[in-house]
C-alpha cells in the first residue's frame, strides 16, 4: 500500500503534514489531530494548505492547493509582501 499526503489540524491548532499510509480515523489518528484534509498526491499542494490554506477563499480544496502548490512552486509566498 502507498502512503499519502495528509494535513492534520491538531489540539494547539497547528496545521502539519504527516504521510499515512491508510486512511486515517478517529481511532488511529484521533488523538493527533482534531480532523485531517487529504488524501493529497504531492507533499507540495499538502504542504500549501497547511501554510496557505486557512481562511483562504482560492484554497477550499485538495485540488485547489496541488494547483497553488505547482503554480507558486519555489516562491517564499504566493501572496505579494504588501498583502500582509
Amino acid at each position: 500500500m502507498t502512503t499519502r499526503f495528509y494535513v492534520g489540524l491538531s489540539v494547539g491548532r497547528i496545521r502539519s503534514v504527516f504521510k499515512s499510509a491508510s486512511e486515517p480515523t478517529e481511532s488511529s489518528h484521533g488523538s493527533l489531530y482534531v480532523y485531517v484534509i487529504g488524501p493529497f498526491r504531492t507533499k507540495r499542494g499538502a504542504q500549501f494548505m497547511a501554510d496557505y490554506g486557512r481562511n483562504n477563499p482560492h484554497c477550499q480544496t485538495v485540488g485547489d492547493a496541488e494547483k497553488l502548490g505547482l503554480k507558486y512552486a519555489g516562491r517564499k509566498s504566493p501572496y505579494p509582501e504588501t498583502w500582509h
